[in-house]
């Protein structure tokens, strides 16, 4: 035991130190995470473990800014960094510097990590989206000043509708500082009283189009009072920023042709509004100048003056009618008096009488001589005289 040569528990700790950091330098370790730590100071404590052991880890807050999703227990994951010993205590870690999804890029995994938070937050919901304007007269458009989608959306505004004012915001639309000034920018446009905002570039890889899917632009988007279009890329290029807009345009050209007007149309709609406006006020000129008629001749039938000449000939037909009545009447009557006097001249006893002959008269009535009977006593009268005398 004493012939071998002895070291303190420091000078072996550092031995250990120099063996493991040099060895062991820009490894890749496959494992689970078991436990995970985002502390304050940005820095990220977590383990990773299979199915016989665990070995710590740590990644410092300038590498833990650049990651792109969460780490999470239970992920599967690949670390990329160097064995560190801290000698105090003779323990040993990994020093990371980047993890990836296992099986998968961390791109695709922060993308799902974000979309399914967002979504929980409400972000998607279709009843909180703002309508559509029918007719769009301020646009602004934030995008890269010099890109090619720009130009697309201008070309496309000049042939659609150039009545349209256009404000154009220029900010990055890729690289790291991009997805705060996009952030920076929508909230600008969304001071200038716009009738709608696109947001948007060109095509590129998912890493040039990764701003579209930072939280910070999503957070932007939702807290806009102004209707906005997301207009990224390419029709296959399905961004966080699609999601959270009110509108999603497959490219930046087709967002221009999804919310301005065709002047063409718009001027074929206007002729054929012209001509059914003029065969509908033609129309109702037509029935009032009716119905004006009929008033004018219902005026006239209920007007003082003809009332009047009305009354007036119904006076005159009433005096006609009347004289024409009297006439009737008073012929009438002379009728009946001519008819009476010649009746009374027909009757006129002295007329009747004639000579020798008289009326015999009992007990006050007229009765035939042939009726008197022996011992009656009865009167005879004629025209000059009246007899009473008594039957032999």
């Amino acid at each position: 035991m004493n012939n071998h040569a002895t070291m303190t528990v420091s000078s072996l700790n550092i031995k250990i130190k120099s063996l493991l950091e040099t060895t062991f330098m820009h490894i890749l370790v496959e494992g689970e995470i078991s436990s995970v730590t985002y502390h304050n100071s940005g820095h990220v404590y977590f383990s990773i473990k299979d199915a016989k052991s665990s070995i710590k880890c740590v990644m410092f807050r300038s590498n833990a800014n650049r990651m792109k999703f969460r780490l999470e227990r239970g992920q599967h994951v690949i670390v990329n960094g160097s064995i560190s010993v801290y000698t105090p205590r003779g323990e040993y870690q990994l020093m990371t510097v980047s993890v990836e999804p296992f099986g998968r890029g961390a791109l695709e995994l922060a993308y799902e990590q974000l979309k399914e938070k967002l979504e929980q937050k409400g972000y998607f919901d279709p009843n909180r989206k703002k309508p559509q304007p029918k007719y769009i007269k301020k646009l602004a458009l934030v995008t890269a000043s010099g890109s090619a989608g720009l130009q697309d959306m201008l070309k496309i505004i000049d042939k659609r509708w150039r009545l349209v004012e256009v404000t154009v915001i220029d900010t990055l639309v890729q690289g790291d500082k991009s997805a705060s000034q996009i952030a920076e920018a929508l909230a600008y446009a969304d001071t200038l009283g716009v009738d709608a905002i696109v947001v948007g570039r060109g095509g590129g890889s998912r890493e040039d189009l990764w701003a579209f899917n930072e939280e910070i632009v999503a957070d932007a988007i939702f807290n806009l009072d102004t209707f906005v279009v997301s207009a990224v890329g390419h029709e296959v290029d399905v961004l966080i920023s699609d999601f959270v807009a009110d509108l999603r345009a497959p490219t930046p050209s087709a967002s221009i042709e999804m919310i301005l007007s065709d002047q063409n149309e718009v001027l074929y709609t206007l002729s054929e509004m012209q001509e059914r406006y003029v065969r509908t006020i033609n129309q109702i000129v037509s029935t009032k100048e009716i119905a004006l008629k009929s008033l004018s001749q219902e005026l006239q039938r209920q007007s003082v003056s003809r009332k009047i000449t009305l009354v007036e000939r119904e006076f005159e037909n009433l005096q006609d009618e009347f004289g024409r009545i009297i006439e009737y009447k008073i012929s009438q009557y002379e009728s009946k008096l001519a008819l009476l006097a010649q009746q009374l001249k027909l009757n006129d006893p002295k007329l009747k009488q004639k000579d020798g002959w008289a009326e015999v008269i009992l007990n006050g009535k007229r009765v035939k001589l042939s009726t008197i009977e022996k011992g009656d006593r009865f009167i005879l009268v004629d025209i000059d005289s009246r007899v009473e005398v008594e039957a032999l």
